[in-house]
């Protein structure tokens, strides 16, 4: 006769909320990256930097522009998708998406370190964006953890 098995463990209210952060982030994002491109670039990188980064050619400009709208959806379509995933309740899933997260940030912190701070136009601006990507995995491994201790009390 086989053992009677636990029954399985509630979802985690952690995980929806750290899904919703990061999705109102993606979002929110995604859309200021599609519709006040200019007014971000001045933002984030200063006004010399944002006119360097627009291009030198209408032409160019319109490559760029059109790019940074494509980049911009992207963000917008992987927010909605994290807001979606939020709902998800089970346990395997969370901490494998959790997993993944990780990884992805991680991966964001290496293409800054090897590629992006030698642009010359973003050089001083990738130890920032760097704090954010590891501050965004810790959210992530700040949830496998707290998952891990539900588990095992």
């Amino acid at each position: 006769m086989a053992p009677p098995s636990s029954p399985p463990l509630p979802p985690s209210s952690v995980f929806f909320t750290i899904c919703l952060l990061h999705s109102v982030v993606a979002t929110t994002c995604g859309a200021l990256m599609m519709f006040y491109l200019n007014e971000l670039s001045v933002f984030g990188h200063g006004p010399e930097t944002a006119k360097m980064l627009q291009g030198s050619t209408p032409h160019d400009q319109l490559l760029i522009q059109i790019s940074d709208s494509f980049a911009g959806l992207l963000l917008f379509a992987v927010g909605f998708l994290l807001f979606m995933v939020s709902f998800v309740k089970d346990r395997d899933f969370q901490s494998f998406f959790a997993k993944g997260c990780i990884i992805l940030h991680i991966f964001m912190a290496l293409w800054r370190i090897y590629f992006e701070r030698r642009l010359e136009d973003l050089a001083r601006d990738w130890p920032r964006q760097l704090v954010g990507d590891i501050v965004l995995s810790l959210s992530w491994l700040f949830f496998l953890v707290y998952s891990w201790r539900e588990k095992y009390d």
